[in-house]
């Protein structure tokens, strides 16, 4: 019999997963990643550990489901984008890795902004800034740790290190680095005037060559293999930003679907053959795994981590109890509203995540059906906006941990009005890197090939008319709420005093 392996790195779990030709799991192992924050808005991990649980999921998802390491035709990897991950001049972490969710750039990002430099970039990189991203993050670390700067040796993000562990090579994959702000987005290549523009021109010779998602980048090491269980010769292809992997899972082919993702983003992502300008919003386009096509996404950490955050708080872990208690109360029929944004905001940056409008009689119950709200309603902006890039939308496809639950994705479609589609689909991201294997190793011929090889079964949440007014009411509240934020953050109160 032949396997492919997947693993995939999130925000807050590693995963890998085994799959036949016919896409059939049979087994996931998960364990946590903790996260340090030594410093307010500060995410960071530990690179070393971080590969010692990637070694230990991969050994034991092998040992659960019994395969012979030879078995493994081949190894992917998703994960999530952005970030910062180091290496000094002899290849060993520089430090621990800075995560897409660090906020440490804020006032370099605001002065970015205030200087015109996000549209000076974007003609050239379809690109945002972020506080997130690695240029910004290389800047502060020029800026605040200019010795450790000097020490850079390699520039990567996630799945490219765990693939350098695997396999001693070093590359960075194109659906990640394409969205970099160092990457050309037309030309394909990177370009050293971004890096000068951005103050950090000196860090061109530390970017490694760029992949694709199926190209062959390196095969497992010795080192890896005593790690791991793997066979030491296993190809590793270059692998997936996670958003490309759940849009592949999803089965997004051409401008119809949308794919919304709920974790610790908030994703809203589409397919499309071309670049079109002339909008007066800058939709974020990276490289798609199949050549000739990019992935237009929406994102902001303002998703399902949120309530994660409020379980941690008051130990709360039975998930179906929440959802009861949410489905038994009357659709939008609290005042409570909830903006989710512990971990930063799509509506400006530095806005805190907070509660309005809560009174004695409130209930726990009403805490939580606000935090699934609030997240629906962030979702929307995404969504909306991108409804204007993609007029001709007719379904929304969500995946992520909370499609299992009913009313939170009917939420979903009585907020949008539109029907929401469910891929069955267990782990997209481990599904997504195992796929980018089959096809670097020739079980299948491209992506399209193996979506429709692989397609899951879908269930359909359609919208209920009866609550759309009531949900629409209540959003509007929400924006209102918003704009109100937005104003406090930005007034000078030393002036006003």
């Amino acid at each position: 019999m032949k396997y492919w392996l997947g693993l995939d790195c999130g925000g807050t779990f590693i995963k890998a997963g085994i799959y036949n030709a016919e896409g059939k799991e049979l087994g996931i192992a998960r364990k946590n990643l903790a996260i340090a924050s030594p410093h307010p808005g500060w995410a960071e991990r530990d690179m070393p550990t971080l590969w010692q649980t990637a070694a230990s999921v991969i050994r034991e998802v092998l040992n659960h489901c019994g395969v012979a390491a030879q078995s493994i035709q081949g190894v992917g990897i998703s994960a999530q984008g952005k970030g910062l991950f180091l290496l000094d001049k002899q290849g060993q972490p520089l430090g621990n890795a800075i995560l897409s969710s660090d906020q440490r750039a804020l006032a370099l990002v605001q002065a970015w902004q205030k200087a015109g430099i996000p549209q000076d970039l974007y003609q050239q990189t379809r690109q945002t800034l972020w506080t997130g991203h690695p240029v910004s993050l290389l800047r502060w670390v020029k800026q605040h740790q200019p010795e450790r700067y000097q020490q850079i040796g390699s520039v990567l993000m996630a799945h490219d290190y765990l693939r350098y562990c695997l396999t001693g090579e070093l590359a960075c994959e194109e659906t990640n680095i394409s969205e970099s702000n160092l990457y050309q987005m037309e030309c394909g290549t990177y370009d050293p005037a971004l890096a000068r523009l951005l103050g950090i021109g000196e860090i061109i010779p530390a970017l490694p060559p760029i992949v694709g998602s199926a190209e062959i980048a390196g095969r497992i090491n010795a080192t890896a293999a005593a790690a791991t269980g793997l066979q030491p010769g296993t190809p590793v292809v270059g692998g997936l930003f996670d958003v490309v992997s759940t849009a592949l899972c999803a089965g997004l082919q051409d401008e119809t679907r949308l794919n919304a993702v709920m974790g610790t983003w908030s994703v809203t992502s589409g397919i499309t053959q071309a670049i079109e300008p002339g909008f007066d919003y800058p939709f974020v386009y990276g490289r798609y795994a199949e050549a000739g096509k990019y992935i237009v996404h929406e994102a902001s950490p303002t998703s399902a981590a949120n309530l994660e955050w409020f379980c941690q708080q008051w130990g709360i872990h039975d998930y179906a109890a929440l959802n009861h208690c949410v489905a038994a109360l009357p659709k939008a029929g609290s005042q409570l509203l909830f903006t989710p944004f512990l971990y930063g905001s799509n509506a400006g940056l530095g806005l805190s995540a907070s509660f309005y409008g809560m009174q004695a009689f409130h209930q726990r119950e009403h805490l939580i059906q606000a935090i699934f709200e609030g997240v629906v309603f962030c979702h929307m902006a995404h969504l909306n906006r991108m409804r204007q890039r993609f007029p001709h939308t007719s379904a929304l496809r969500l995946t992520g941990g909370p499609a299992k639950s009913a009313p939170w994705m009917q939420m979903f479609a009585d907020v949008s009005g539109l029907p929401v589609e469910l891929p069955q689909v267990e782990e997209t991201g481990c599904l997504g890197a195992a796929m980018a294997a089959m096809v670097g190793t020739g079980a299948f011929s491209d992506f399209t090939t193996a979506q429709q090889a692989l397609a899951p079964r879908i269930e359909t949440v359609q919208p209920d008319a009866s609550a759309r007014e009531a949900y629409q009411q209540k959003y509007q509240r929400y924006l209102a709420l918003v704009t109100t934020l937005q104003t406090l953050q930005n007034t000078d109160f030393k002036e006003t005093l």
